[in-house]
């Protein structure tokens, strides 16, 4: 069984973390509303408040699935002690998780155009 993940930073193509995808599909880009994304440095973290966002998206097998939720620090059962949470959102290719930041992003610059490009 495969899920589907929308990404935005650095599991992107071309990012320093995308490595992690490699055996994933690609299964297109899209813009995302009612999400914010800020700059904190060496990566993006989004949050769900008036904005937009650009992710790819990708479909994924369970192994890669829980890659990523260790990359991300999400935990299955305390989603708010995590670094990162993750919800389900509707994109042009279906329902895909997305990672929310758990944290205050002040005073990280906010991305109003929704595209973290830092490699």
């Amino acid at each position: 069984m495969k899920a589907q993940v929308a990404v935005y930073g650095t599991l992107k193509r071309g990012q320093s973390n995308h490595h992690y995808l490699a055996s994933a599909e690609y299964l297109g880009g899209a813009q995302l509303q009612g999400f914010a994304l800020y700059d904190l440095g060496p990566w993006p973290a989004v949050k769900q408040e008036p904005g937009v966002i650009q992710v790819e998206v990708y479909a994924v097998d369970a192994p890669t699935f829980a890659a990523l939720d260790e990359l991300e620090d999400y935990c299955a059962i305390a989603p708010a002690q995590g670094l990162y949470d993750r919800i389900e959102v509707d994109t042009p290719c279906g329902r895909a998780w997305l990672y929310l930041y758990n944290h205050e992003v002040r005073p990280a610059q906010r991305l109003p155009d929704g595209i973290w490009t830092r490699r």
